[in-house]
């Protein structure tokens, strides 16, 4: 089967509507372009997320249905909070960003090499200028799982994560979804569902849902602290 896609210009930063994506592949939108931070926030802003292997051009995607969390409705398993009360991990937010980034690509395999040294350096960036934002979970000065994602308003675009612990990631999602939401976040994006952030709550909605609320996110902000690097004292206390 052909596939039709325009080509994103170089020296321009316009993607076509999020609605004229394709049914198949699922939300297939364009390709070309680059990942200069300023052409990355104009995608998130949009609905719009990069993806694709390493011997393709970039492609650029937004599906329907999108998968989401409620910030304010998750609620962790029982189990997942018997065993955060028994371990030692520890949570905090933009303390290793860059090396949260790296652990995510490391733990793909040969098939999932979407996140090439390209986009490892375009989230890098990205977070150096305050855009994207890491969290992260030790065990005595270890990192052991994390997530990253880029904020948009009162949306976190959620992008990867990483756990070389049991439960580090969830843990890693659940702590920040009660920090996001105590400093007015309002949803997570996690793109397209799966078994496992399924498993945590996440829901689909349509696409046209998906940019109504991103579109209410952009009129309002997280507190200007949410994302200031931090130990999750509170949370770390057991306050969860």
């Amino acid at each position: 089967m052909t596939i039709y896609l325009p080509e994103l210009d170089h020296y321009s930063l316009s993607f076509p509507s999020p609605r004229e994506a394709l049914r198949e592949p699922n939300g297939l939108l364009a390709m070309g372009g680059d990942l200069r931070p300023e052409r990355l926030v104009k995608a998130y802003q949009h609905g719009i997320f990069p993806w694709y292997s390493t011997d393709e051009p970039i492609l650029w995607w937004s599906p329907s249905p999108r998968a989401i969390f409620v910030a304010n409705e998750f609620s962790a398993a029982k189990s997942l909070r018997k065993f955060y009360r028994k371990s030692n991990y520890k949570v905090s937010i933009n303390l290793a960003s860059e090396e949260v980034i790296r652990q995510c690509a490391a733990m793909r395999s040969e098939e999932e090499t979407w996140l090439d040294d390209k986009m490892q350096q375009a989230y890098s960036q990205l977070a150096k200028q305050g855009i994207c934002h890491s969290v992260e979970v030790w065990q005595e000065n270890k990192l052991i799982g994390g997530l990253y994602g880029v904020l948009v308003g009162s949306m976190f675009c959620g992008e990867s994560m990483f756990s070389r612990q049991t439960n580090a990631s969830k843990i890693a999602l659940w702590a920040f979804t009660k920090h996001f939401v105590a400093h007015g976040g309002k949803f997570i994006d996690c793109q397209v569902l799966n078994p496992h952030t399924a498993s945590l709550g996440a829901k689909e909605i349509t696409r046209d849902e998906y940019l109504a609320k991103l579109a209410y996110c952009k009129k309002s902000k997280t507190n200007q602290h949410c994302f200031t690097p931090q130990w999750l004292t509170t949370f770390n206390n057991g306050d969860n």
